[in-house]
């Protein structure tokens, strides 16, 4: 097996990776499964799952579970379906919009959304619709403006637990004269739980 640990963040060089599909760091995903809190045989949904990062990690979490996989773009799919199989993880993996895909996906206990395209308030919404009682959500962005789209949402959907974390992240690169650290795009992470 490729990844042979029960804990999350896999590295991102052990993804396949394309320019066109953006991927969520190690570092966040760590973060972002941790406030998912996942239990083998969890199910769980990853909408704007990208490179397939996430959905990979959330299959070792929730092993024996369900989960399903959302994304727009043919090449994020494609990608996705590809980590896949070279973790050797099962997921269902959706072409289309979140809005039209959500209301044929089943009650899980866990969403990740990644990406709402501009739809905010209404991903979130049919995002929270799928949760189980006790199920967690977790949504992660790098504009204000979306943040405050969806901390919107979540104080109007009532949602308990509500937790909101900026992570700044630096990684160290070698430079000739000895190590220098990088910083990475902040991001904002809200988690929250249906009561």
């Amino acid at each position: 097996m490729l990844w042979d640990y029960r804990t999350p963040g896999i590295p991102d060089e052990l993804f396949e990776r394309t320019e066109e599909v953006p991927i969520t760091k190690e570092d966040i995903r760590a973060i972002a499964l941790s406030k998912l809190r996942l239990r083998e045989g969890h199910s769980a949904i990853d909408i704007g799952c990208g490179s397939g990062s996430i959905t990979v990690e959330l299959c070792l979490q929730t092993k024996g579970g369900s989960v399903y996989a959302i994304d727009f773009d043919q090449k994020a799919v494609e990608l996705t379906k590809k980590n896949l199989r070279k973790f050797g993880a099962n997921a269902e993996v959706i072409l289309g919009k979140a809005q039209d895909v959500l209301p044929k996906l089943p009650q899980v206990d866990a969403v990740m959304v990644g990406g709402t395209w501009g739809d905010t308030r209404q991903v979130i919404e049919l995002a929270a619709s799928k949760l189980k009682k006790g199920g967690r959500i977790v949504i992660d962005t790098i504009l204000v403006e979306t943040m405050y789209q969806a901390l919107a949402a979540v104080n109007e959907l009532k949602l308990a637990e509500v937790d909101i974390t900026q992570i700044t992240i630096s990684k160290a690169r070698k430079v000739t004269t000895g190590t220098m650290m990088l910083a990475r795009n902040p991001v904002m992470m809200i988690s929250a739980t249906r009561a």
